[in-house]
């Protein structure tokens, strides 16, 4: 088994980003004979179950993620900034890998993007540092 171990990859669930599907996913670790590998689509966790149930039957270890979209100028709430402009564009948010050590986590990623897509969507699925701090724990 490798040492190395992939904790940041996209699948076709994380829309106009990835074309990787979970089941290529897997096969690829298995192939490559890591022992767990993670998923962490944009913003959303569409492909969790399928991923749990694909890697658990490979004898993978599934690490269950989300690269979430994390407000640093401001809050969720905001409405500035991510317009098309055809010009120079700012971005005022970032990037931010969030993993699930437990159950706790699984569940607390499942409320950061339900809030981002509920509370704080403004074209993409945002969370900010309060709700992340209010859901963090289980998360790495």
């Amino acid at each position: 088994m490798s040492d190395f171990i992939h904790l940041h990859n996209h699948s076709h669930y994380s829309l106009q980003d990835a074309a990787c599907t979970i089941e290529a996913l897997v096969n690829a670790a298995v192939k490559n004979e890591m022992h767990a590998v993670a998923l962490t689509d944009h913003g959303v966790l569409y492909g969790a179950p399928e991923f749990y149930k694909r890697a658990k039957k490979a004898g993978i270890k599934p690490i269950i993620g989300m690269e979430a979209y994390i407000v640093i100028d401001g809050t969720r709430f905001d409405k500035k900034g991510d317009e098309p402009d055809y010009g120079a564009k700012k971005k005022h948010y970032n990037h931010l890998v969030l993993l699930a050590k437990n159950l706790t986590g699984y569940k607390n990623l499942i409320k950061l993007t339900t809030i981002g897509h509920t509370e704080g969507f403004y074209y993409r699925p945002r969370i900010d540092f309060e709700t992340l701090t209010k859901y963090s724990e289980g998360l790495i």
